[in-house]
């Protein structure tokens, strides 16, 4: 069977962006995060909100990591720094409205979020 994985040219890009990051920085994180968004898209996870809030609780202060969509189901009271594949409108407008940050990946790489700030969740 033919291996599949990501058919949109942004999630390409995501990846070997991710990939350039752990090699350059030496942190398996981001090499861990490419590996899972280049899995095809049925095998990413959707979380919604309810389960990020959570994991809010529990990681304080860290930035949780999604390689897949956020999702809007459940409502969110705690500050979270989220960062995703995807968002769903929902999901997005109720991070922000709780205070929290909602930002895709590749910003994510961009600003130089540190590793051992972030906590993927699956």
């Amino acid at each position: 069977m033919k291996r599949t994985g990501p058919t949109k040219e942004k999630t390409k890009k995501l990846v070997a962006m991710l990939e350039k990051a752990g090699r350059k920085g030496k942190s398996a994180i981001w090499i861990e995060l490419a590996a899972r968004i280049s899995k095809p898209r049925r095998k990413r996870p959707d979380i919604n909100l309810w389960k990020i809030e959570k994991l809010a609780k529990v990681f304080e202060g860290k930035n949780l990591v999604v390689p897949g969509k956020v999702l809007g189901f459940g409502e969110i009271g705690q500050k979270a720094s989220v960062a995703a594949l995807e968002f769903s409108g929902l999901a997005e407008e109720k991070i922000k409205k709780a205070g929290g940050k909602a930002m895709l990946l590749e910003e994510a790489v961009e600003k130089g979020i540190k590793p051992k700030d972030m906590v993927i969740v699956k």
